[in-house]
């Protein structure tokens, strides 16, 4: 048997979750289903290539896409961060290289499946906000060569208040300062050395806890379907990114 990464808690607290959302019903082979999915993300194999222990790959594949259509997937996330601690917030952005295999959608021409071309070839860029205790709260996708400060408003606006955030020189403007001021918040955002504008008073003991970010990329990145994009729709990498992050928070309720 395939290694399992829930145990009886966790999967009960999940699945409650799920039902919940009014789009599952109380099936028993949800439970092999849903860690098929965790063990596609754990290994980034093919969905075809799933042990057989999980059910047919097809069935675990087919039940993936439709929760990742329905939202169930990415609810669990939201629901487990309710929990989080925004007194300090960090921001980032990481890039994460897009397998030949995730080109091609067949609705690319119609809908952003937040895949870019450069230099380096396809690549997804994952914007992240984490919490005083380095916690995921929200993220969003976007194409490799987008700069961090295009969704940095997009970050700041989806959090239910603003108290402190944290971000490094790329994040360097003064229009998202001013967002964040008008939200009742405050920015540790030092300036770039090439600006004429002189260095405003920095809490730099403050910014040394912003690898907190950074080791939250660190820690999905270590599931191989998140380090490496395999999913030709951006829902569906969102969802498996959503997994990740949910993981991080389960030890917090069981």
């Amino acid at each position: 048997m395939p290694r399992l990464m829930l145990t009886d808690a966790r999967w009960e607290k999940l699945f409650h979750l799920m039902k919940s959302t009014g789009r599952v019903y109380d099936k028993p082979e949800h439970r092999q289903t849903f860690e098929g999915i965790l063990y596609r993300l754990r290994t980034g194999i093919p969905w075809r290539d799933l042990p057989k222990e999980f059910g047919h790959w097809s069935t675990v594949f087919r039940r993936f896409h439709l929760w990742s259509k329905k939202g169930v997937l990415a609810h669990l996330f939201k629901a487990l961060a309710n929990l989080a601690d925004i007194e300090w917030v960090f921001i980032d952005g990481s890039i994460v290289r897009a397998h030949q295999h995730s080109a091609g959608a067949g609705a690319a021409t119609l809908n952003n499946e937040s895949i870019g071309k450069s230099r380096g070839g396809n690549s997804t860029k994952i914007h992240l906000a984490v919490d005083s205790g380095g916690l995921p709260i929200y993220f969003e996708l976007s194409e490799g060569q987008k700069h961090d400060i295009t969704h940095a408003p997009s970050l700041i606006e989806h959090l239910k208040q603003v108290d402190t955030v944290i971000a490094d020189k790329g994040y360097d403007s003064d229009a998202f300062r001013e967002l964040i001021a008008n939200k009742g918040g405050k920015s540790v955002i030092p300036r770039r050395r090439y600006k004429n504008t002189p260095q405003e008073r920095v809490d730099w003991c403050l910014y040394r806890y912003r690898h907190l970010v950074e080791n939250a990329f660190g820690r999905i990145k270590h599931y191989r379907a998140i380090s490496t994009r395999y999913d030709k729709l951006a829902r569906n990498y969102a969802s498996m990114v959503s997994l990740a992050f949910m993981l991080m928070w389960l030890p917090m309720y069981c």
